[in-house]
């Protein structure tokens, strides 16, 4: 049986959202770039760590038709790539964000390899888990990432 919400509360229970909205009168720059940076970083961490263990983890064994290390997930192939997609497009897009708020900062070179470096490690480890026989189209969905990411540069 659904429980009903008195009116009053309803009307409470959306105030509290203001509260914690972006207010450019009250919040900071410095503070909103370092929680933008907090946010992006979590989300290309999550993102990153999930194209390296896609979900459903990898074949441990070569029989059946699959082979060691290749994505379980992989065999249903539309899913994989919707996954494979977006998961991209998260991690590319957070880097994105990091990369941006990080600009002219000291060591920003160093950011900038250690990042190039983080997203040759993602393409290398979605080719390891791709099956071979996705890898071609796998290299479209890679492709498009980089291109939002030299558009920064």
């Amino acid at each position: 049986m659904a429980s009903c919400v008195p009116l009053g509360k309803l009307k409470r229970s959306k105030s509290w959202f203001k509260d914690f909205a972006y207010n450019p009168k009250k919040d900071q720059a410095g503070d909103v770039r370092n929680i933008l940076l907090i946010v992006a970083t979590l989300i290309a961490a999550v993102t990153f760590q999930s194209g390296v263990n896609p979900p459903g983890g990898v074949w441990q064994d070569t029989k059946d038709g699959h082979v060691a290390g290749s994505a379980i997930y992989a065999s249903r192939e539309a899913d994989f790539y919707v996954f494979l997609i977006f998961n991209t497009l998260a991690l590319s897009t957070s880097v994105l964000v990091i990369m941006s708020l990080t600009y002219n900062f000291p060591f920003h070179l160093e950011v900038l390899v250690a990042t190039a470096s983080m997203l040759g490690t993602y393409a290398s480890a979605i080719f390891a888990v791709t099956p071979a026989n996705y890898s071609f189209r796998s290299r479209y969905i890679l492709t498009a990432a980089a291109c939002l990411l030299c558009y920064e540069f």
